[in-house]
Protein backbone atom coordinates (compact mmCIF):
# COMPACT_ATOMS: atom_id res chain seq x y z
CA UNK A 1 0.00 0.00 0.00
CA UNK A 2 0.91 3.91 -0.97
CA UNK A 3 1.21 6.18 1.94
CA UNK A 4 0.77 9.59 1.65
CA UNK A 5 4.17 10.02 3.95
CA UNK A 6 3.87 12.87 6.41
CA UNK A 7 6.56 13.24 10.00
CA UNK A 8 3.84 11.79 12.92
CA UNK A 9 4.61 13.06 16.10
CA UNK A 10 3.57 9.95 18.98
CA UNK A 11 2.54 11.23 22.51
CA UNK A 12 2.02 8.81 24.96
CA UNK A 13 -0.74 10.29 27.06
CA UNK A 14 -1.17 6.79 28.89
CA UNK A 15 0.99 3.90 28.78
CA UNK A 16 -0.70 1.61 32.20
CA UNK A 17 -2.65 -1.44 32.19
CA UNK A 18 -6.77 -1.19 33.02
CA UNK A 19 -6.15 -0.27 36.64
CA UNK A 20 -3.32 2.36 35.76
CA UNK A 21 -0.54 2.62 38.23
CA UNK A 22 -0.18 3.02 40.96
CA UNK A 23 -3.30 0.53 41.09
CA UNK A 24 -5.80 1.76 44.27
CA UNK A 25 -5.51 0.62 47.60
CA UNK A 26 -2.09 -1.35 46.35
CA UNK A 27 1.26 -1.76 49.19
CA UNK A 28 3.43 -3.21 46.02
CA UNK A 29 6.61 -1.21 45.52
CA UNK A 30 6.01 -0.48 42.21
CA UNK A 31 2.76 1.47 43.43
CA UNK A 32 4.92 2.99 45.68
CA UNK A 33 7.93 3.54 43.29
CA UNK A 34 8.56 7.94 43.40
CA UNK A 35 9.97 7.68 39.57
CA UNK A 36 7.53 9.15 37.25
CA UNK A 37 7.76 6.37 35.24
CA UNK A 38 6.25 3.92 36.97
CA UNK A 39 3.30 6.47 37.12
CA UNK A 40 0.82 5.29 34.29
CA UNK A 41 -2.45 6.37 33.48
CA UNK A 42 -5.08 4.59 31.00
CA UNK A 43 -3.19 3.43 27.84
CA UNK A 44 -3.51 6.42 24.80
CA UNK A 45 -1.49 7.81 22.44
CA UNK A 46 -1.85 11.12 20.53
CA UNK A 47 -0.68 11.03 16.91
CA UNK A 48 -0.20 14.34 14.81
CA UNK A 49 0.86 15.54 12.06
CA UNK A 50 0.54 19.12 10.31
CA UNK A 51 -2.58 20.74 12.04
CA UNK A 52 -4.00 17.76 12.39
CA UNK A 53 -4.09 15.66 15.84
CA UNK A 54 -5.74 12.42 16.47
CA UNK A 55 -6.24 10.39 19.75
CA UNK A 56 -6.41 6.44 19.98
CA UNK A 57 -8.76 5.35 22.91
CA UNK A 58 -9.99 7.82 25.70
CA UNK A 59 -10.12 6.39 28.71
CA UNK A 60 -10.83 7.25 32.08
CA UNK A 61 -8.09 9.89 32.23
CA UNK A 62 -8.31 11.26 29.18
CA UNK A 63 -9.46 14.69 31.28
CA UNK A 64 -6.09 14.65 32.49
CA UNK A 65 -4.20 13.33 29.81
CA UNK A 66 -5.52 16.64 27.34
CA UNK A 67 -4.64 18.99 30.09
CA UNK A 68 -1.13 17.67 31.16
CA UNK A 69 -0.17 17.60 27.20
CA UNK A 70 -1.94 21.39 27.06
CA UNK A 71 -3.37 20.00 23.53
CA UNK A 72 -5.93 22.77 22.21
CA UNK A 73 -7.46 20.23 19.73
CA UNK A 74 -8.47 16.81 18.93
CA UNK A 75 -9.69 16.02 15.01
CA UNK A 76 -11.08 12.45 15.88
CA UNK A 77 -10.92 9.62 17.80
CA UNK A 78 -9.97 6.07 17.09
CA UNK A 79 -11.19 3.04 19.02
CA UNK A 80 -9.71 -0.41 19.96
CA UNK A 81 -12.67 -2.15 21.28
CA UNK A 82 -14.80 -1.00 24.09
CA UNK A 83 -13.38 -1.56 27.65
CA UNK A 84 -13.39 1.09 29.65
CA UNK A 85 -9.95 1.88 30.02
CA UNK A 86 -10.22 2.47 26.54
CA UNK A 87 -13.77 4.59 26.13
CA UNK A 88 -14.82 6.23 29.62
CA UNK A 89 -13.21 9.45 28.76
CA UNK A 90 -15.78 9.74 26.05
CA UNK A 91 -17.73 12.51 27.43
CA UNK A 92 -14.57 14.51 28.26
CA UNK A 93 -14.67 15.41 23.76
CA UNK A 94 -16.85 18.16 25.04
CA UNK A 95 -14.87 21.01 24.64
CA UNK A 96 -13.27 19.93 21.44
CA UNK A 97 -16.74 19.24 20.09
CA UNK A 98 -17.60 22.95 20.83
CA UNK A 99 -14.81 23.77 18.71
CA UNK A 100 -15.21 21.61 15.48
CA UNK A 101 -18.64 20.56 15.90
CA UNK A 102 -19.72 17.09 15.37
CA UNK A 103 -15.99 14.43 16.49
CA UNK A 104 -15.10 12.07 13.92
CA UNK A 105 -15.11 8.61 16.09
CA UNK A 106 -13.65 5.31 14.32
CA UNK A 107 -14.90 1.88 15.73
CA UNK A 108 -16.26 -1.47 14.38
CA UNK A 109 -20.33 -2.14 14.56
CA UNK A 110 -19.52 -3.63 18.21
CA UNK A 111 -17.56 -1.24 20.06
CA UNK A 112 -20.46 1.41 18.93
CA UNK A 113 -23.33 -1.01 19.82
CA UNK A 114 -21.72 -0.95 23.37
CA UNK A 115 -21.05 2.68 23.80
CA UNK A 116 -24.77 3.19 22.56
CA UNK A 117 -25.88 1.47 25.10
CA UNK A 118 -23.35 2.70 28.03
CA UNK A 119 -23.98 6.63 27.31
CA UNK A 120 -27.36 6.65 25.22
CA UNK A 121 -27.66 10.28 26.89
CA UNK A 122 -24.62 11.18 24.19
CA UNK A 123 -26.08 8.78 21.50
CA UNK A 124 -29.82 8.68 21.33
CA UNK A 125 -31.89 10.40 18.30
CA UNK A 126 -34.90 11.20 20.59
CA UNK A 127 -33.20 11.68 24.34
CA UNK A 128 -29.78 13.01 23.56
CA UNK A 129 -28.74 14.96 26.47
CA UNK A 130 -27.91 19.17 25.26
CA UNK A 131 -24.86 19.20 26.55
CA UNK A 132 -23.17 15.96 25.68
CA UNK A 133 -20.40 15.67 23.00
CA UNK A 134 -21.45 15.80 19.71
CA UNK A 135 -19.97 12.55 17.51
CA UNK A 136 -20.05 10.80 14.49
CA UNK A 137 -19.53 7.34 14.22
CA UNK A 138 -17.95 6.10 11.06
CA UNK A 139 -17.60 1.89 11.48
CA UNK A 140 -13.96 0.25 10.73
CA UNK A 141 -14.45 -3.19 8.40
CA UNK A 142 -11.38 -4.61 6.96
CA UNK A 143 -10.61 -2.24 4.17
CA UNK A 144 -8.02 0.76 5.03
CA UNK A 145 -9.66 4.60 5.52
CA UNK A 146 -8.25 7.73 5.63
CA UNK A 147 -7.66 9.59 8.23
CA UNK A 148 -7.42 13.58 6.44
CA UNK A 149 -4.61 12.57 3.42
CA UNK A 150 -3.34 9.83 5.66
CA UNK A 151 -4.59 5.86 5.30
CA UNK A 152 -5.38 3.73 8.15
CA UNK A 153 -4.75 0.02 7.86
CA UNK A 154 -7.17 -1.75 10.45
CA UNK A 155 -5.63 -4.65 12.08
CA UNK A 156 -7.87 -7.55 13.66
CA UNK A 157 -6.23 -8.99 16.70
CA UNK A 158 -7.96 -10.86 19.78
CA UNK A 159 -7.84 -9.62 23.38
CA UNK A 160 -8.71 -13.19 24.62
CA UNK A 161 -11.84 -14.51 22.90
CA UNK A 162 -12.57 -10.71 22.04
CA UNK A 163 -11.76 -9.36 18.48
CA UNK A 164 -10.61 -6.03 18.68
CA UNK A 165 -8.46 -3.34 16.73
CA UNK A 166 -5.29 -2.23 16.48
CA UNK A 167 -4.20 0.01 13.48
CA UNK A 168 -1.33 0.61 11.41
CA UNK A 169 -0.60 4.53 9.73
CA UNK A 170 2.10 4.64 7.52
CA UNK A 171 4.73 2.68 9.33
CA UNK A 172 4.17 2.88 12.87
CA UNK A 173 1.77 0.52 14.51
CA UNK A 174 -0.21 0.83 17.68
CA UNK A 175 -1.57 -2.75 19.41
CA UNK A 176 -3.06 -2.76 22.93
CA UNK A 177 -4.63 -5.61 24.57
CA UNK A 178 -2.94 -8.51 22.02
CA UNK A 179 -2.86 -11.95 22.81
CA UNK A 180 -3.37 -13.01 19.40
CA UNK A 181 -2.97 -12.29 16.12
CA UNK A 182 -3.35 -13.99 12.45
CA UNK A 183 -0.47 -14.62 9.86
CA UNK A 184 -2.76 -13.05 7.63
CA UNK A 185 -3.19 -9.95 9.74
CA UNK A 186 0.85 -9.74 10.77
CA UNK A 187 1.46 -9.75 6.64
CA UNK A 188 0.26 -5.99 7.23
CA UNK A 189 2.86 -5.43 9.98
CA UNK A 190 5.55 -5.75 7.97
CA UNK A 191 8.61 -3.05 7.72
CA UNK A 192 7.26 -1.02 10.58
CA UNK A 193 9.63 1.94 11.72
CA UNK A 194 7.84 1.90 14.89
CA UNK A 195 5.76 -1.01 16.71
CA UNK A 196 4.11 0.02 20.20
CA UNK A 197 2.58 -3.54 21.68
CA UNK A 198 1.10 -4.43 24.78
CA UNK A 199 3.27 -6.21 27.70
CA UNK A 200 1.40 -6.47 30.83
CA UNK A 201 3.59 -8.32 33.02
CA UNK A 202 6.23 -11.00 33.79
CA UNK A 203 3.56 -13.81 34.60
CA UNK A 204 1.53 -15.25 31.78
CA UNK A 205 -2.37 -13.71 31.12
CA UNK A 206 -5.06 -15.14 29.68
CA UNK A 207 -6.08 -11.80 27.51
CA UNK A 208 -2.42 -9.60 27.35
CA UNK A 209 1.00 -10.64 26.17
CA UNK A 210 3.01 -11.07 28.97
CA UNK A 211 7.14 -9.57 28.60
CA UNK A 212 8.14 -12.25 26.85
CA UNK A 213 5.42 -13.07 24.35
CA UNK A 214 5.70 -9.20 23.76
CA UNK A 215 9.57 -9.68 22.94
CA UNK A 216 9.14 -13.12 20.97
CA UNK A 217 6.45 -10.70 19.14
CA UNK A 218 8.80 -8.15 18.13
CA UNK A 219 11.34 -11.00 17.18
CA UNK A 220 9.34 -11.98 14.62
CA UNK A 221 8.35 -8.65 13.12
CA UNK A 222 10.96 -7.69 13.22
CA UNK A 223 10.19 -3.37 13.73
CA UNK A 224 12.86 -1.08 13.61
CA UNK A 225 12.05 -0.13 17.08
CA UNK A 226 9.30 -1.30 19.56
CA UNK A 227 7.67 0.54 22.35
CA UNK A 228 5.88 -1.42 25.21
CA UNK A 229 2.46 -0.17 26.98
CA UNK A 230 -0.40 -1.39 28.97
CA UNK A 231 2.25 -2.33 31.67
CA UNK A 232 1.05 -2.97 35.15
CA UNK A 233 2.62 -2.72 38.40
CA UNK A 234 3.74 -6.41 37.78
CA UNK A 235 6.24 -5.98 34.65
CA UNK A 236 8.48 -4.53 37.39
CA UNK A 237 10.10 -0.97 38.03
CA UNK A 238 10.59 0.98 34.62
CA UNK A 239 14.01 1.32 35.23
CA UNK A 240 15.09 -1.88 35.92
CA UNK A 241 12.69 -3.36 32.91
CA UNK A 242 14.52 -1.27 30.91
CA UNK A 243 17.87 -2.49 31.41
CA UNK A 244 16.68 -5.77 30.43
CA UNK A 245 15.59 -4.78 26.78
CA UNK A 246 17.27 -5.33 23.43
CA UNK A 247 19.11 -2.15 22.32
CA UNK A 248 15.84 -1.55 20.04
CA UNK A 249 12.96 -2.49 22.25
CA UNK A 250 11.98 0.36 25.11
CA UNK A 251 9.43 0.96 27.93
CA UNK A 252 7.13 3.48 26.91
CA UNK A 253 6.12 6.00 29.54
CA UNK A 254 3.44 8.90 30.34
CA UNK A 255 4.33 11.69 28.38
CA UNK A 256 6.78 10.26 26.21
CA UNK A 257 7.13 11.63 22.35
CA UNK A 258 8.45 9.98 20.03
CA UNK A 259 8.60 11.43 16.12
CA UNK A 260 8.76 9.15 12.86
Amino acid sequence: MKFNKKTLNITFLGTGTSQGVPMIASKDPVCLSTNIKDKRLRSSILISWDDKKYVIDCGPDFRQQMLREDVQLVHGVLFTHEHSDHTAGIDDLRPFCYKIGEMPIYLNQRTLASLEQRFEYIFSKENRYPGAPSVQPNIIKETPFLLDTISVVPIAVAHGKLPILGYRIQNIAYLTDLKTIAIAEKEKLKNLDVLIVNALRIDAHPTHLNLQEALDFVGELQPKKAYFTHISHKLGFHDEVSKILPSNVFLAFDGLKIQV
